[in-house]
């Protein structure tokens, strides 16, 4: 949960947007885009978030994550690398992950991850915690502090999260911004960041590069002028070869689902999420799927919020009989397993960027 939800959910064309001469109208165009985005940011903020999670301070998310390639999909892939010279008779791969976890707004939590990358445990509790490996058998106690500004509640952490999003592409002056027009009763905005052309050699990359890939490249968004929520987005990053389209649809002013078109490099196909609410307003379910020929990531959680869970419930003392380790020394086991992993996936056709050892 450290990373947020909503970057990550910007896994997201447009035509380029031209230098203007002086005394054209480029930067009170600039100056509405940014103002209609900060508007649809505090639509989404009430309307998707918002006041059923005043005074809620906890989450626990339980679910699955999966990445599955068939056969054909593997075949398919070694008949085009080989020209048809090679003829594979694979059986395809997959990768599964359970994840239980209890995570608090103000930044403690206890996780549980379990599957083909490994079993894992990691709790942090104010400044105390630890990060456990069953396979090595070992924890290392160094973890990342809290951030020093977490909120108590989810309301606040919702709206801090939505602030991120807001510092990146109104606040900071690297992205562009344009009103691209009207059209079907929305307003057209554009934001737009170059990036290095893509790379096909480059197989690894650092965890901060992966995770931040919405902090450059080109957004549309098209924004309803009644409810100001976005009714669809296109993002792309030519550095990552990410090119995506979501469409939004709603009930009550509560997003529904999104509609997914995706034609990224190595996983052009459709994908959906969607998302469930009990009578509180607050989410029960959160869903997903991403499909490309014989490849899919799919996953599924379930959710259930409380107000009186306290961090106090959370133990910060690893299992008996573990062996201590330095960070450096058990984040390298780690890597090296799941390096492993996303090297075989690789080798069955999943076009993935492998996590450089050591690299943030």
């Amino acid at each position: 949960m450290k990373t947020r939800l909503l970057p990550l959910l910007l896994c997201l064309p447009a035509a380029s947007l031209g230098a203007a001469s002086p005394g054209t109208q480029t930067v009170p165009s600039a100056d509405a885009a940014r103002k209609s985005f900060v508007q649809t940011l505090d639509a989404v903020n009430s309307g998707w978030f918002g006041a059923p999670y005043q005074g809620v301070k906890a989450v626990h998310l339980k679910g699955t994550l999966s990445i599955t390639l068939s056969g054909a999909a593997v075949d398919s892939k070694v008949s085009d690398l080989s020209q048809g010279a090679v003829k594979a008779n694979s059986k395809g791969g997959k990768a599964n992950m359970t994840v239980d976890s209890t995570y608090f707004a103000s930044g403690d939590y206890r996780t549980q991850l379990t599957g083909d990358f490994g079993n894992l445990l990691a709790t942090r509790r104010g400044d105390r915690g630890f990060i456990y490996s069953k396979e090595q058998n070992a924890y290392t106690t160094r973890i990342d502090s809290a951030p020093s500004d977490a909120p108590l509640t989810f309301l606040a952490w919702f709206r801090q999260t939505l602030n991120e999003i807001q510092a990146v592409y109104v606040d900071a002056p690297t992205f562009k911004a344009s009103v691209a027009g009207q059209e079907d009763g929305m307003d057209h905005l554009v934001f737009d960041a170059p990036t290095r052309a893509w790379d096909p050699r480059k197989r690894e990359q650092k965890m901060d590069d992966s995770l931040g890939f919405w902090k450059r490249g080109h957004l549309d968004v098209w924004v309803d002028k009644t409810t100001r929520q976005p009714k669809r987005m296109a993002f792309r990053n030519e550095e990552q070869g990410i090119q995506t389209r979501m469409d939004f649809a709603y009930a009550d002013g509560k997003l529904q689902a999104i509609s997914i078109a995706n034609t990224s490099r190595g996983f052009d196909g459709p994908g959906w999420v969607r998302v469930g609410y009990g009578p509180d307003g607050l989410m029960t379910t959160f869903s997903g799927e991403l499909a490309s020929g014989g490849k899919k990531i799919a996953f599924n959680l379930g959710m259930s919020w409380s107000k009186t869970l306290e961090p106090t419930s959370i133990l910060t003392v690893p299992p008996a009989g573990a062996t201590k380790k330095g960070r450096e020394e058990l984040e390298t086991g780690l890597l090296v397993k799941l390096a492993g992993q996303i090297m075989d996936l690789q080798h069955a056709g999943l076009n993935l960027r492998s996590v450089a050892l050591g690299g943030k």
